[in-house]
C-alpha cells in the first residue's frame, strides 16, 4: 500500500524522530567503539526507505568504495515497480494489471567535510552530486464501457526518469563495522519521458479518460508529490516528457569490510 501526501508526512516526521534519536546516541559509549574506526575503504549496502515510500519490489543494494581520506564514490544498483493499482468507476474498471518491471542505478560522489567530522570517511556529515536513473513499465487490462466503446482494453506506459542533484547526508558507523547512511536532503531537477500505448482504437474522450487515471496511479506512485515533485507534478499523454524539480531523501543500511 502507497502512503498518501499526509501518511508520508507522518512517516517522514518519524524518520527525523529517529534520526534525533540516533545522533543522540551516537554520543554514547558504544561496546568495542573507540576512539579511531578501522579503516576499511568499502561499505555494502541496502535501501531500507523506498521499499516504504514507493513499492515492496523496490530492491536496490549499494557499494560505496573509499577513494580518499575524506572522499567516497558509491553505485546503487537494482530493481524496482509501481506498488498495485485499483480504479472503479460507473465506465471503467481496472481489471488486471501485469508485466510488471523496473531498474534503478545511481551513482554519487561523496566529500566528508573534514573541519565537521571527528573520523575520517566513510563517517560523518557529507555533501556531493548524484545521479539516478529509474525505468518502470506496467501493462494494464481496462474494462470500459462507454457510448462508442465496450470491451477490454489494454493499455501500458514506460516511465524512463532521470534525476541529478546535489545532496547532503550523515552516515553514522557502529561497532567498526555497521554504518545508517541517511540521505537528509536531496534538491535536484528530474527529466521524465513517459509514453503509454493502446491496443483499441479509442475516441480521443476515452483516450484521455484512461489517461486521466494513469495520471491518477502515477500520483500515488510518487506519495506526497507536492513535496517530493515541485511544480504541477506529472502530465501523462501518450508521448510526453516532464521537467520538475524533486525531492532525494533515503536511509541504507550497510556493513564495512
Amino acid at each position: 500500500m502507497v502512503p498518501s501526501s499526509k501518511q508520508y508526512r507522518s512517516m517522514l516526521f518519524s524518520s527525523i524522530m529517529i534520526i534525533i534519536v540516533i545522533t543522540g546516541t551516537s554520543f554514547l559509549p558504544c561496546h568495542g567503539q573507540e576512539d579511531t574506526v578501522k579503516n576499511f575503504k568499502n561499505t555494502i549496502r541496502l535501501n531500507l526507505s523506498n521499499p516504504l515510500l514507493f513499492a515492496y519490489k523496490f530492491n536496490v543494494f549499494g557499494y560505496e568504495r573509499i577513494i580518499k581520506d575524506y572522499q567516497s564514490a558509491s553505485i546503487n544498483i537494482g530493481r524496482t515497480g509501481f506498488p498495485k493499482f485499483s480504479y472503479t468507476s460507473d465506465s471503467l474498471g481496472l481489471e488486471e494489471f501485469q508485466d510488471d518491471k523496473g531498474f534503478n542505478l545511481s551513482l554519487d560522489y561523496r566529500f566528508y567535510l573534514q573541519k565537521e567530522n571527528k573520523y575520517k570517511a566513510p563517517r560523518g556529515i557529507y555533501i556531493g552530486p548524484y545521479y539516478s536513473f529509474n525505468w518502470f513499465s506496467r501493462d494494464l487490462t481496462w474494462d470500459l464501457e462507454t457510448t462508442t466503446y465496450t470491451g477490454k482494453v489494454e493499455t501500458g506506459f514506460d516511465v524512463v526518469a532521470n534525476f541529478v542533484g546535489f545532496q547532503l547526508g550523515y552516515q553514522f558507523v557502529f561497532w567498526e563495522r555497521l554504518a545508517v547512511d541517511m540521505v537528509l536532503m536531496g534538491p535536484g531537477w528530474w527529466h521524465f519521458n513517459i509514453k503509454s500505448h493502446f491496443d483499441t482504437d479509442l475516441t480521443v474522450e476515452d483516450e484521455e479518460m484512461l489517461l486521466d487515471q494513469i495520471n491518477d496511479m502515477l500520483d500515488e506512485k510518487f506519495p506526497g508529490n507536492d513535496f517530493l515533485i515541485g511544480g504541477d507534478g506529472l502530465d501523462v499523454s501518450k508521448n510526453s516528457s516532464s521537467d520538475v524539480a524533486g525531492f532525494r531523501y533515503m536511509i541504507n543500511i550497510g556493513f564495512r569490510f
